[in-house]
């Protein structure tokens, strides 16, 4: 069985790519899977097993 995350990101002035490589990094470490980021970027879809 799967669970799901949405994350809210929010655009910022400066240095968007790497707050967004880190933030998905730190996801990725608790075990997330990236699935989709929305049209301009303001929403972030995540996937791990339930069960792990």
């Amino acid at each position: 069985m799967k669970e799901y995350k949405v994350v809210n990101w929010k655009m910022g002035l400066t240095k968007n790519n790497e707050r967004l490589e880190d933030t998905l990094n730190e996801y990725a470490r608790s075990g997330w899977r990236l699935i989709e980021i929305a049209p301009q970027g303001a929403r972030i879809i995540l996937e791990r097993e339930k069960n792990r």
